[in-house]
C-alpha cells in the first residue's frame, strides 16, 4: 500500500506538469504585478497547504500571509486590501466558505488565482486565472482522502513560488535576510567584525619583545597565536603555538630569540567586513586555525580563530 501511495502521487505529479501552461505564466505575472501581498486562501486539507504555500512565497520574495476563509466572513476579510492577489485554494472547487467572500473580493478589485482540480467548478468560474491541480484518483483506496491532490496542490505552489524566484532574481543573500536564525542566514549574515576579539583581546607584541613575554602574552590571551606589530599597529609577522613546536623540534635556543626573530611574515589576513563564512573559507584552504583582522592600511584592528567560529554557528 506504501508502494502504490507514492506511485500514485509520483503519477499525480507528472501529469500535473503537462496541465500547467499561459494560465501559469499570467498568474505569474499577476503575483510579479502586484502592489500588495498574496493573500492564500483554502478550507480543511487544502488550508494546511494554504499556509505553507504562504510561508514559502514569503521565505523566497513574495510577501504572503494565509487567511482561513470562515474567519474572512468575520472580520478576517479586512486584512485583503486593493491591489493584493487572492490565491484561492479548493480541490472540488464548491467551498461554501470561498464562495461567500467571492463577491466581496470582486468589490475590493483584487486579483483572484484559483487552484482547483475541477476547472468547471465556482472557483474557477468566478476567478481571473484558473491553475489546474487535478488529478486522475487519490491514493486513498476509497478515492475520498485527500491525498494525491493535496500533493497536487503542494507541488504547484512549489512551483508558483520558484518561478517567481527566479522571476525577481532572488539570491542567497536575500534569503538569509529572511532566515536570520537559520544557519544560512548565520553563513551570510555574519561577517567578521561580529565575531572578531578586539582592543585589548587581541595578542599583540612587538619585534624587539623578548620570546619569554611574547609567551606570557600568548597564554594571558588565549587565542594560540600572537599578532607581531610596529610602532604603528602595522602588522608584520605571526607566532603560533605550531611555530613553537616547530623551534622546540629544530632545537632552538628560545631563551636569545625576540618576536621579531622567531615570527612568521606576511601572515595571511582578513578584513574585518568580510563575511566570517569567508573567513572559515580561508582557513580551511590555508590549514589554519587563527586569523588576524586588518584594515586597508595594515593595521591590527582584531583576531578570530576556528573556535570563534563555532561558537557563532559559522562551522
Amino acid at each position: 500500500m506504501a508502494h502504490q501511495t507514492l506511485d500514485i502521487e509520483a503519477q499525480a505529479l507528472l501529469q500535473l506538469r503537462a496541465l500547467q501552461g499561459e494560465d501559469f505564466a499570467r498568474a505569474v505575472e499577476a503575483v510579479l504585478a502586484c502592489s500588495g501581498r498574496v493573500v492564500v486562501m483554502g478550507m480543511g486539507k487544502s488550508g494546511h497547504v494554504g499556509g505553507k504555500i504562504a510561508a514559502t512565497l514569503a521565505s523566497t520574495g513574495t510577501p504572503a500571509f494565509f487567511v482561513h476563509p470562515a474567519e474572512a466572513s468575520h472580520g478576517d476579510l479586512g486584512m485583503v486590501v486593493p491591489g493584493d492577489v487572492v490565491l484561492a485554494i479548493s480541490n472540488s472547487g464548491e467551498s461554501d466558505e470561498l464562495a461567500a467572500i467571492l463577491p466581496a473580493l470582486r468589490r475590493l478589485g483584487v486579483t483572484v488565482v484559483a487552484m482547483t482540480g475541477r476547472p468547471e467548478s465556482m472557483l474557477a468560474r468566478h476567478a481571473d486565472i484558473v491553475l489546474s491541480n487535478r488529478v486522475e484518483k487519490e491514493a486513498c483506496p476509497l478515492n475520498l482522502a485527500p491525498t494525491a491532490s493535496t500533493t497536487a496542490q503542494l507541488a504547484l505552489g512549489d512551483a508558483l513560488a520558484v518561478a517567481l524566484l527566479d522571476a525577481r532574481g532572488f539570491r542567497e543573500d536575500d534569503f538569509a535576510r529572511s532566515h536570520p536564525g537559520g544557519a544560512l542566514g548565520r553563513r551570510l549574515l555574519t561577517r567578521v567584525q561580529d565575531v572578531m576579539r578586539q582592543g585589548d583581546d587581541v595578542p599583540k607584541v612587538f619585534a624587539a619583545t623578548p620570546f619569554i613575554d611574547m609567551m606570557r602574552e600568548m597564554s594571558i590571551k588565549g587565542l594560540g597565536a600572537t599578532a607581531v606589530v610596529d610602532e604603528v599597529g602595522k602588522l608584520i609577522g605571526i607566532y603560533t603555538d605550531g611555530d613553537l613546536r616547530r623551534s622546540v623540534e629544530r632545537g632552538h635556543d628560545l631563551r636569545t630569540l625576540t618576536a621579531g626573530l622567531a615570527m612568521h611574515a606576511m601572515p595571511r589576513t582578513i578584513r574585518a567586513e568580510a563575511l566570517a563564512v569567508d573567513a572559515a573559507g580561508l582557513m580551511e584552504s590555508a590549514r589554519i586555525t587563527t586569523l588576524l583582522v586588518t584594515d586597508v592600511e595594515g593595521v591590527l584592528v582584531g583576531a578570530l580563530n576556528s573556535n570563534d567560529l563555532m561558537r557563532a554557528k559559522v562551522i
